[in-house]
């Protein structure tokens, strides 16, 4: 089975299990959406969730955080890790969108990736889940998954991502990413499939007899 059968199957699978999918982070507009990635970095999408229920009611705009500070923000974010890193990131973010964006969130990758603590992933999830452009975020799980599944060689993230965009279809991406990391939180987590027991690896790999090993993003 060759790289582009298993990628056809692999749809099948996730399009019955994961027919909608909504965006796991909560979020009241374009820039809280772009909080939340940020803030997401080195913790779950449910930290980010509990955290920001109480903030997001109250702080939504860009000029409510520069008129909080970096000090208030850490404090509303405490509990989340690398919170004085990510605190400072949505400060400076915060004051770059006012000062050249009139306070609006960027449409294209260029001048997202610009903006504090905004990387090439980060600029990724906002342009499909915030503007619905056609992208294919790759994080830590999806690396790992593209590789049990056969899709990459796993050098690197970026690598990782030019497989998958050119394996699948450019209409399934912005679904497609979602759907691999509901997939991966519950059926192919990284310490309990390792490539052996999940639909998609017994499916994809009905020999394989020993663990997967997988690089690191």
């Amino acid at each position: 089975m060759n790289e582009t059968q298993r990628s056809k199957i692999i749809l099948k699978i996730l399009n019955k299990i994961y027919p909608k999918t909504p965006i796991p982070l909560k979020h009241r507009n374009k820039f809280t959406l772009l909080v939340s990635v940020l803030l997401s970095a080195q913790t779950t999408d449910v930290n980010v969730n509990n955290v920001t229920k109480n903030i997001y009611p109250k702080y939504n705009k860009p000029v409510h955080f520069v008129k909080l500070g970096r000090k208030k923000i850490e404090k509303l974010i405490k509990s989340i890790g690398i919170f004085r890193v990510k605190a400072k990131s949505v400060y400076f973010l915060s004051k770059q969108l006012i000062e050249k964006h009139n306070g609006k969130v960027p449409e294209t990758f260029e001048e997202l990736e610009k903006l504090p603590g905004v990387g090439h992933k980060t600029a990724s999830v906002v342009m499909s889940q915030g503007f619905g452009h056609a992208a294919f975020p790759v994080d830590t799980h999806i690396h790992r998954l593209a590789q049990r599944w056969g899709l990459t060689n796993g050098k690197d993230v970026v690598q990782t991502e030019k497989d998958l965009k050119r394996l699948f279809p450019k209409k399934f991406w912005n679904k497609l990413h979602l759907q691999i990391i509901y997939y991966g939180r519950e059926y192919c987590k990284a310490r309990e499939c390792y490539g052996l027991t999940c639909k998609i690896c017994t499916t994809c790999y009905p020999n394989r007899k020993s663990p997967i090993k997988t690089k690191k993003a």
